[in-house]
C-alpha cells in the first residue's frame, strides 16, 4: 500500500463530523479525516512493519498519517534525530501520546528522551517526557527500580507546571511508577506528599489524585501480591 492509497482509503471513509467532538477532547491537529483510531489500526495491520513509508506518512502531516506512522515504523531503525525531529511536530496531546505509547517506548533512546524531555519548556514536548516514564513504567519489565527512581526528582521539579497536559502527564507518570512494584509504591507514595507541601495548586492536585490510587486497597492489594 503506498501513501497515495492511504489517503484515497481514509478519504472513503472520513468522518467530517467527528472533528468537532474531537475538539472538545482538545483533540486539534491541523488537518484531519475524522477517521477513527481503530480504522487507523486496521490499516496498519494491512500495512505491517515499513519504516521508509513511515516516514511518507508522518511528513504528510495530517492526523491519521501520523498516527499510522506510530503504528507502523520499525523502533530498531529510529534514531535520536527521528524522535528530535518528530517531538518538534507534538501540537496537540493525542499525537504525542500516540507516538509515545506505540513507538517511542520501544526505541533504546526512550529513558533518556525521557529525561531529556522532562525539563523542555514546549508543552507537548514535556508532556512527551513525562508519556514515556508513564508508559516505561508499564511495558519495560526488563528496567530495574533505579531508572524510575531517577525520575522521582524529575517529577517533583515539574509538578509547578499548570497546563493541563503536562501536570496530568506528571501524575500518570508518579501513579505508573508507583505501581510497578512494593519498593516503588513506597517510594512515590513518599513523593506525592512531598509535592503535596508546595504551594502550588497544579502539585497539590497531582500528589492528592496520585496519592488516592497508590495509597488504595485495590493497589495495596495488587502490588503484595506481585511479590
Amino acid at each position: 500500500m503506498k501513501l497515495n492509497d492511504i489517503l484515497g482509503r481514509f478519504e472513503a471513509i472520513s468522518n467530517p463530523d467527528a472533528v468537532d467532538g474531537m475538539a472538545r477532547y482538545g483533540i486539534t491537529p491541523k488537518s484531519t479525516f475524522g477517521v477513527s483510531v481503530p480504522d487507523i489500526i486496521n490499516t496498519a495491520k494491512e500495512i505491517g512493519i515499513n519504516h521508509d513509508l513511515a516516514q511518507q506518512l508522518w511528513e504528510n502531516d495530517n492526523r491519521e498519517t501520523r498516527i499510522l506512522a506510530c503504528l507502523i515504523d520499525d523502533p530498531k531503525l529510529i534514531n535520536e534525530a527521528q524522535m528530535e525531529r518528530w517531538v518538534q511536530d507534538f501540537d496537540y496531546w493525542e499525537i504525542c501520546d500516540q507516538c509515545c505509547i506505540k513507538l517511542f517506548r520501544k526505541t533504546k533512546h526512550a529513558q533518556q528522551k525521557a529525561a531529556e524531555w522532562s525539563s523542555n519548556e514546549k508543552e507537548f514536548i514535556k508532556r512527551a517526557g513525562f508519556v514515556l516514564m508513564a508508559t516505561l513504567a508499564v511495558h519495560d519489565k526488563r528496567a530495574d527500580d533505579e531508572q524510575f527512581e531517577n525520575f522521582l526528582p524529575v517529577i517533583i521539579r515539574e509538578a509547578i507546571d499548570e497546563r493541563a497536559s503536562v501536570k496530568k502527564a506528571v501524575n500518570w507518570a508518579l501513579r505508573q511508577i508507583g505501581k510497578r512494584n512494593r519498593e516503588l509504591n513506597i517510594k512515590a507514595i513518599e513523593v506525592a506528599k512531598e509535592i503535596y507541601r508546595i504551594n502550588s495548586q497544579s502539585a497539590r492536585w497531582i500528589a492528592s489524585d496520585a496519592l488516592r490510587e497508590l495509597e488504595s486497597q485495590a493497589i495495596q492489594k495488587r502490588i503484595m501480591e506481585k511479590k
